[in-house]
């Protein structure tokens, strides 16, 4: 059990420099937990570093180091889905297991990636590509492999979820917040992956892929941000006993034609106060699991920052460890190919989704006008007799019922806003009412609506 397992990163940025610092902190644990030495042997980086070992090879090919017989797992933490995913395919071909944090690149290439990683007998483990140091990728691939997950719901963006806590904390607008968030270094100075919901949709195409053993399917996510998102609809929605969130869901839904089909969708959310979800405030993350039989669990933590994904990588490095360290121990002890094979895969390795590769299924994923949540509605009208009659009619026309209505004192002279919340209803439906209610000549401005889901 003396044999050393040698690591190399790809990438000293934030991350990167958090995984060799953790490695230095915690080095005597790690070999206590794992019964091998782990050292770095090798890192890529586009100049020298006078901070690094010098007994550390400095090299910025990263292929020459993807491929070096140095090495026996590579980490890849410089992000992005060109290089990145030129590294990692050099890697696989080379015999390497692959830890990376990446989750634009495994959402968009993830079935090529993991399958070329099943046909060289190695894995890919990517734990810090979703939701930072909360162990959610572990938990649905192995706590809970014996459940049937029914739904998921995840607030798995900090920089979304820090916006939408300090416009209600604080009553300052989108704009103001999200400078706020680019000074602390939460958001980048290009905001959009974040404020436009693209980074929660990468992670919520992985984590339904585990949940429901289905290929990724990103290009399939209905994808709203929260640039739209106004105080006025924040502090109505706090005194209807909701806050606004940016969730993700997972959903598994039977259609009206009796078909199973999965939502996936990700969109500024009304939750009830009381909620779970409700209360992961600031860059905090936290996602929500209904599974049969165990119920709702919920995890929570840190999402993002160096201490956080370093340790979720650690997490991968350490589980192939101790693959790597089985199979040379028994390698000795198995003549028999069938139960162990050249680099273990066969007797240890969970699959890259959880269920058996050959075992995943093309569930069908529901268009955006297939959903089904509940509304938040704001329509702003002339304060004439007759217009909430109209627009109730409307409503009921469509065969949407009303949970709620409050309508506010006038804003402008001679116009209210009227807020109005619904229960569940399919999206089709919702998106002929508002079409009618736009049309109403007392109607003043364009309606606004944001979707509700009781988390229940």
């Amino acid at each position: 059990m003396s044999k050393s397992i040698k690591l190399a990163i790809l990438g000293l940025g934030t991350v990167g420099t958090g995984v060799i610092n953790l490695i230095n902190d915690n080095l005597a644990e790690l070999k206590r937990r794992s019964g091998r030495d782990i050292i770095i042997t090798e890192v890529g980086t586009r100049r020298q570093r006078d901070d690094i070992d010098p007994t550390i090879t400095q090299n910025s090919d990263l292929m020459a180091i993807a491929a070096s017989d140095n090495v026996d797992i590579v980490i890849e933490v410089i992000g992005g889905t060109t290089l990145a995913k030129d590294i990692i395919i050099h890697a696989i071909k080379h015999g390497k297991h692959v830890v990376t944090a990446n989750k634009a690149l495994l959402a968009e290439h993830g079935n090529e990636i993991f399958a070329l990683a099943e046909a060289h007998n190695v894995h890919v483990a990517y734990e810090a590509a979703v939701a930072g140091g909360i162990p959610i990728i572990k938990v649905m691939r192995e706590a809970l492999a014996a459940n049937k997950i029914d739904w998921l719901a995840g607030i798995i963006n900090g920089t979304g979820n820090f916006i939408m806590t300090e416009m209600r904390d604080t009553g300052r607008p989108f704009a103001d917040v999200l400078a706020e968030a680019q000074a602390l270094g939460y958001a980048e100075a290009d905001p959009t992956f974040d404020v436009e919901g693209i980074d929660a949709a990468h992670k919520l195409a992985l984590l339904a892929s585990i949940a429901f053993g289905m290929p990724l399917q990103f290009d399939k996510v209905y994808c709203e941000g929260i640039t739209e998102i106004t105080l006025q609809d924040v502090n109505y929605a706090e005194q209807l006993g909701y806050r606004i969130k940016h969730v993700g869901f997972a959903v598994r839904r039977t259609n009206a034609e009796g078909e199973e089909g999965i939502e996936l969708r990700v969109h500024p959310t009304l939750i009830p106060q009381n909620a779970l979800l409700a209360n992961v405030n600031g860059v905090k993350n936290a996602v929500l699991v209904n599974s049969h039989p165990l119920g709702q669990t919920l995890y929570y933590g840190d999402g993002a920052g160096a201490g956080a994904t370093a340790s979720a990588v650690m997490a991968d490095v350490m589980d192939l460890v101790r693959v790597l360290g089985c199979e040379r121990s028994e390698s000795n002890a198995q003549s028999n190919t069938d139960t162990y094979s050249q680099k273990g895969q066969i007797g240890h390795h969970v699959p890259h989704l959880s269920f058996m590769p050959e075992q995943l299924s093309n569930t069908p994923i529901l268009r955006a006008e297939q959903m089904i949540t509940g509304y938040y509605l704001r329509v702003h009208a002339y304060d004439n007799p007759g217009v909430l009659a109209d627009i109730t009619r409307i409503l009921s026309d469509a065969g949407i019922n009303i949970d709620a209505i409050l309508q506010k004192p006038a804003h402008k002279v001679g116009q209210v806003p009227v807020i109005i919340l619904t229960l569940p209803v399919v999206e089709s439906q919702m998106n002929l009412a508002i079409e009618k209610i736009q049309n109403l000549t007392a109607v003043t401005d364009k309606v606004v609506r944001i979707r509700l889901d009781e988390l229940a």
